[in-house]
Protein backbone atom coordinates (compact mmCIF):
# COMPACT_ATOMS: atom_id res chain seq x y z
CA UNK A 1 0.00 0.00 0.00
CA UNK A 2 1.33 3.35 -0.83
CA UNK A 3 1.66 6.09 2.11
CA UNK A 4 -0.34 8.62 1.71
CA UNK A 5 0.79 12.07 0.64
CA UNK A 6 1.72 14.09 3.57
CA UNK A 7 -0.55 17.34 4.06
CA UNK A 8 0.89 20.59 3.33
CA UNK A 9 -0.36 22.91 6.40
CA UNK A 10 1.18 25.89 4.75
CA UNK A 11 -0.43 26.05 1.34
CA UNK A 12 -3.09 28.93 1.00
CA UNK A 13 -6.12 28.92 -0.87
CA UNK A 14 -4.98 30.57 -4.82
CA UNK A 15 -7.53 32.55 -6.25
CA UNK A 16 -8.62 34.48 -9.23
CA UNK A 17 -11.26 36.70 -10.64
CA UNK A 18 -13.12 38.86 -13.60
CA UNK A 19 -15.57 41.58 -12.52
CA UNK A 20 -18.51 40.82 -14.23
CA UNK A 21 -19.74 44.08 -14.98
CA UNK A 22 -16.58 45.89 -16.69
CA UNK A 23 -16.25 44.65 -21.14
CA UNK A 24 -12.85 44.83 -21.95
CA UNK A 25 -13.61 45.76 -25.42
CA UNK A 26 -14.82 49.17 -24.39
CA UNK A 27 -11.31 50.18 -21.96
CA UNK A 28 -9.14 52.45 -24.11
CA UNK A 29 -6.01 51.53 -21.72
CA UNK A 30 -5.56 47.75 -20.40
CA UNK A 31 -2.75 47.99 -18.23
CA UNK A 32 -1.22 44.81 -16.47
CA UNK A 33 0.61 44.69 -12.98
CA UNK A 34 2.30 41.65 -12.28
CA UNK A 35 4.03 40.93 -8.58
CA UNK A 36 6.48 38.31 -8.45
CA UNK A 37 7.22 37.74 -4.58
CA UNK A 38 9.10 35.10 -2.83
CA UNK A 39 6.33 33.47 -2.14
CA UNK A 40 3.63 34.56 -4.36
CA UNK A 41 2.57 36.09 -7.82
CA UNK A 42 -0.23 37.97 -8.50
CA UNK A 43 -1.13 39.52 -12.29
CA UNK A 44 -3.85 42.55 -11.81
CA UNK A 45 -5.83 43.74 -15.35
CA UNK A 46 -7.32 46.88 -14.97
CA UNK A 47 -9.24 48.72 -17.53
CA UNK A 48 -8.64 52.73 -17.89
CA UNK A 49 -7.64 52.28 -13.90
CA UNK A 50 -10.78 49.80 -13.30
CA UNK A 51 -10.26 46.43 -11.51
CA UNK A 52 -10.85 44.50 -14.13
CA UNK A 53 -9.67 40.81 -13.15
CA UNK A 54 -6.90 39.39 -11.24
CA UNK A 55 -4.48 35.60 -10.50
CA UNK A 56 -3.52 35.11 -7.29
CA UNK A 57 -1.15 32.23 -6.86
CA UNK A 58 2.19 30.62 -5.40
CA UNK A 59 5.34 31.53 -6.78
CA UNK A 60 7.40 28.41 -8.15
CA UNK A 61 11.08 27.63 -8.63
CA UNK A 62 11.24 30.26 -11.54
CA UNK A 63 10.30 33.35 -11.62
CA UNK A 64 9.49 33.89 -15.10
CA UNK A 65 7.02 30.97 -15.33
CA UNK A 66 5.89 32.19 -12.22
CA UNK A 67 4.88 35.66 -13.74
CA UNK A 68 3.42 33.53 -17.43
CA UNK A 69 1.38 31.70 -14.44
CA UNK A 70 0.02 34.31 -12.91
CA UNK A 71 -1.35 36.22 -16.18
CA UNK A 72 -2.92 32.91 -17.54
CA UNK A 73 -4.61 32.44 -14.19
CA UNK A 74 -5.76 35.82 -14.45
CA UNK A 75 -6.91 35.82 -18.01
CA UNK A 76 -8.59 32.02 -17.64
CA UNK A 77 -12.14 33.40 -16.64
CA UNK A 78 -11.59 36.13 -19.25
CA UNK A 79 -12.13 36.09 -23.35
CA UNK A 80 -9.61 39.05 -22.95
CA UNK A 81 -5.94 38.03 -24.98
CA UNK A 82 -2.86 39.01 -23.93
CA UNK A 83 -1.87 41.04 -27.14
CA UNK A 84 -4.69 43.28 -26.02
CA UNK A 85 -2.95 44.54 -23.23
CA UNK A 86 -1.64 48.16 -23.16
CA UNK A 87 0.91 47.95 -20.86
CA UNK A 88 2.62 45.72 -18.44
CA UNK A 89 4.00 46.80 -15.48
CA UNK A 90 6.82 44.27 -13.10
CA UNK A 91 7.14 44.50 -9.49
CA UNK A 92 8.20 42.23 -6.48
CA UNK A 93 10.98 40.18 -5.58
CA UNK A 94 11.26 38.97 -9.17
CA UNK A 95 10.16 42.00 -11.01
CA UNK A 96 13.25 41.53 -13.30
CA UNK A 97 12.31 38.65 -14.68
CA UNK A 98 8.36 39.30 -15.80
CA UNK A 99 9.22 38.56 -19.30
CA UNK A 100 5.91 40.70 -20.60
CA UNK A 101 6.83 43.49 -18.69
CA UNK A 102 7.70 47.13 -20.26
CA UNK A 103 8.77 48.28 -17.60
CA UNK A 104 9.65 47.79 -13.58
CA UNK A 105 8.71 49.58 -10.37
CA UNK A 106 9.70 49.06 -6.97
CA UNK A 107 7.15 47.05 -4.45
CA UNK A 108 7.39 49.66 -2.29
CA UNK A 109 5.81 52.26 -4.83
CA UNK A 110 3.53 49.57 -5.98
CA UNK A 111 2.12 49.18 -2.69
CA UNK A 112 1.73 52.66 -1.52
CA UNK A 113 -0.09 53.30 -4.89
CA UNK A 114 -2.42 49.93 -4.19
CA UNK A 115 -2.99 50.89 -0.76
CA UNK A 116 -4.24 54.29 -1.81
CA UNK A 117 -6.40 52.76 -4.45
CA UNK A 118 -7.55 49.46 -1.91
CA UNK A 119 -8.09 51.84 1.22
CA UNK A 120 -8.15 55.46 0.40
CA UNK A 121 -6.63 58.39 0.08
CA UNK A 122 -6.56 59.34 3.84
CA UNK A 123 -3.95 56.20 3.86
CA UNK A 124 -0.50 57.48 4.92
CA UNK A 125 1.05 54.45 6.93
CA UNK A 126 1.09 51.75 4.77
CA UNK A 127 2.51 48.00 6.48
CA UNK A 128 3.24 45.41 3.67
CA UNK A 129 4.39 42.14 5.27
CA UNK A 130 5.68 40.00 2.55
CA UNK A 131 7.23 36.30 1.98
CA UNK A 132 10.45 37.35 2.78
CA UNK A 133 10.43 40.72 4.49
CA UNK A 134 8.19 43.54 6.30
CA UNK A 135 8.27 47.11 4.77
CA UNK A 136 6.80 50.34 6.83
CA UNK A 137 5.80 52.84 3.68
CA UNK A 138 4.81 56.17 4.76
CA UNK A 139 2.67 58.17 1.86
CA UNK A 140 1.36 61.20 0.81
CA UNK A 141 -2.85 61.55 -0.34
CA UNK A 142 -1.97 60.21 -3.85
CA UNK A 143 0.03 57.12 -2.80
CA UNK A 144 3.14 58.39 -3.55
CA UNK A 145 6.33 57.04 -1.33
CA UNK A 146 7.75 59.82 1.23
CA UNK A 147 9.57 57.67 3.37
CA UNK A 148 10.14 53.92 3.99
CA UNK A 149 11.88 51.23 6.44
CA UNK A 150 12.48 47.62 5.58
CA UNK A 151 13.51 44.59 7.86
CA UNK A 152 16.45 42.43 6.57
CA UNK A 153 16.19 39.68 4.47
CA UNK A 154 14.93 37.09 6.84
CA UNK A 155 12.22 34.77 7.12
CA UNK A 156 11.37 36.07 10.58
CA UNK A 157 8.07 37.33 10.91
CA UNK A 158 6.99 37.11 7.15
CA UNK A 159 4.45 35.03 5.62
CA UNK A 160 7.25 32.53 5.52
CA UNK A 161 7.90 32.06 8.48
CA UNK A 162 4.60 31.70 9.02
CA UNK A 163 4.25 28.98 6.11
CA UNK A 164 7.20 27.12 7.75
CA UNK A 165 4.77 27.63 11.52
CA UNK A 166 2.37 25.96 10.13
CA UNK A 167 3.62 22.81 8.73
CA UNK A 168 5.45 22.36 11.84
CA UNK A 169 2.51 22.45 14.25
CA UNK A 170 -0.07 21.28 11.35
CA UNK A 171 -2.45 24.05 11.84
CA UNK A 172 -3.66 24.85 8.30
CA UNK A 173 -2.55 28.44 7.56
CA UNK A 174 -5.69 29.59 7.27
CA UNK A 175 -6.69 29.00 11.13
CA UNK A 176 -3.50 29.82 12.21
CA UNK A 177 -4.98 33.42 13.45
CA UNK A 178 -7.98 32.21 14.88
CA UNK A 179 -6.55 29.45 16.27
CA UNK A 180 -4.32 31.67 18.03
CA UNK A 181 -7.13 33.07 20.56
CA UNK A 182 -8.57 30.07 21.49
CA UNK A 183 -6.53 30.53 24.67
CA UNK A 184 -7.27 30.95 28.46
CA UNK A 185 -4.46 32.86 28.76
CA UNK A 186 -2.46 34.69 26.85
CA UNK A 187 0.97 33.26 26.99
CA UNK A 188 4.49 35.02 26.49
CA UNK A 189 5.82 35.59 23.16
CA UNK A 190 8.47 33.26 21.91
CA UNK A 191 11.74 34.72 22.28
CA UNK A 192 12.88 34.94 19.05
CA UNK A 193 10.84 35.13 15.47
CA UNK A 194 13.59 33.54 13.67
CA UNK A 195 12.44 30.54 11.81
CA UNK A 196 15.44 27.92 13.36
CA UNK A 197 14.88 29.16 16.76
CA UNK A 198 11.61 29.73 16.63
CA UNK A 199 10.94 26.12 15.62
CA UNK A 200 12.97 24.63 18.31
CA UNK A 201 11.47 26.91 21.05
CA UNK A 202 8.05 25.86 19.43
CA UNK A 203 9.09 22.07 20.28
CA UNK A 204 10.01 22.45 23.73
CA UNK A 205 7.17 24.63 24.85
CA UNK A 206 5.09 21.74 23.19
CA UNK A 207 6.88 19.50 25.46
CA UNK A 208 6.35 21.53 28.40
CA UNK A 209 2.62 21.05 27.52
CA UNK A 210 1.77 23.88 25.87
CA UNK A 211 -0.96 23.57 23.37
CA UNK A 212 -0.69 24.03 19.68
CA UNK A 213 -3.23 27.05 20.47
CA UNK A 214 -1.11 28.16 23.50
CA UNK A 215 2.32 27.92 21.00
CA UNK A 216 0.75 29.77 18.16
CA UNK A 217 -0.28 32.23 20.16
CA UNK A 218 3.41 33.12 21.38
CA UNK A 219 4.48 32.70 17.42
CA UNK A 220 1.59 35.16 16.74
CA UNK A 221 2.57 37.54 19.43
CA UNK A 222 6.52 37.57 18.84
CA UNK A 223 4.94 38.24 14.90
CA UNK A 224 3.53 41.24 16.67
CA UNK A 225 6.19 42.51 18.52
CA UNK A 226 8.91 42.32 15.35
CA UNK A 227 6.48 44.03 12.96
CA UNK A 228 5.77 47.16 16.06
CA UNK A 229 9.16 47.56 15.99
CA UNK A 230 9.69 48.65 12.69
CA UNK A 231 6.32 50.76 12.72
CA UNK A 232 7.73 52.63 15.45
CA UNK A 233 10.74 53.59 14.13
CA UNK A 234 9.34 55.05 11.03
CA UNK A 235 6.53 56.65 13.14
CA UNK A 236 2.99 55.31 12.58
CA UNK A 237 0.85 58.12 11.02
CA UNK A 238 -2.59 57.60 10.85
CA UNK A 239 -4.76 56.51 8.28
CA UNK A 240 -2.91 52.96 8.81
CA UNK A 241 -3.46 49.97 6.38
CA UNK A 242 -1.54 46.45 6.23
CA UNK A 243 -0.95 44.76 2.49
CA UNK A 244 0.07 41.20 1.69
CA UNK A 245 -1.09 38.30 3.09
CA UNK A 246 -0.27 38.90 6.48
CA UNK A 247 -3.55 41.67 6.69
CA UNK A 248 -5.20 37.77 6.78
CA UNK A 249 -3.81 36.87 10.16
CA UNK A 250 -6.13 38.17 12.77
CA UNK A 251 -3.73 36.05 15.37
CA UNK A 252 -1.15 38.70 14.30
CA UNK A 253 -2.84 42.08 13.25
CA UNK A 254 -5.28 41.73 16.37
CA UNK A 255 -1.98 41.67 18.52
CA UNK A 256 -0.13 44.18 16.46
CA UNK A 257 -3.28 46.59 16.73
CA UNK A 258 -3.64 46.10 20.43
CA UNK A 259 -0.14 47.68 20.88
CA UNK A 260 -0.28 50.46 18.70
CA UNK A 261 -3.54 51.67 19.92
CA UNK A 262 -5.46 52.35 16.65
CA UNK A 263 -7.53 50.06 14.05
CA UNK A 264 -6.38 49.50 10.51
CA UNK A 265 -7.98 50.65 7.67
CA UNK A 266 -10.69 47.32 5.70
CA UNK A 267 -10.73 46.78 2.04
CA UNK A 268 -13.18 44.50 0.26
CA UNK A 269 -10.18 43.83 -2.06
CA UNK A 270 -7.75 40.80 -1.40
CA UNK A 271 -4.78 42.63 0.52
CA UNK A 272 -1.77 40.42 -1.74
CA UNK A 273 -3.16 41.72 -4.64
CA UNK A 274 -1.96 45.27 -3.43
CA UNK A 275 1.69 45.90 -5.16
CA UNK A 276 0.06 43.83 -8.43
CA UNK A 277 -2.98 46.77 -8.67
CA UNK A 278 -0.02 49.72 -8.13
CA UNK A 279 1.66 48.49 -10.72
CA UNK A 280 -0.75 48.45 -13.27
CA UNK A 281 -2.10 51.77 -12.15
CA UNK A 282 1.11 53.01 -12.88
CA UNK A 283 1.29 51.42 -16.34
CA UNK A 284 -2.66 53.55 -16.62
CA UNK A 285 -0.74 56.51 -15.85
CA UNK A 286 2.10 55.67 -18.30
CA UNK A 287 -0.49 55.58 -20.90
CA UNK A 288 -2.63 58.28 -20.00
CA UNK A 289 0.49 60.73 -20.26
CA UNK A 290 1.50 59.27 -23.09
CA UNK A 291 -1.87 59.47 -25.19
CA UNK A 292 -3.36 62.52 -23.59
Amino acid sequence: MLEGKKPEFWRWTESNWINPDIGWEEARFITLGIDVGSVSSQAVIMTDGNMYAYGNMRTGADSPNSARNALKFALEKTTLNEDKISYCIGTGYGRVNVPMADRTVTEIACHARGANFFYGSKVRTVLDVGGQDIKAIRCDEKGKVTNFLMNDKCAAGTGRGMEVFADLLSVPIGEVGERSYLVEKEPPAVSSTCVVYAKSEATSLLRKGLSTNEVLAAYCSAMAERIYSLLKRIGIEPEFAITGGMAKNIGVVGRLTKKMGLEPLKTSWDTQLAGAAGAALFGFALCHKRNG
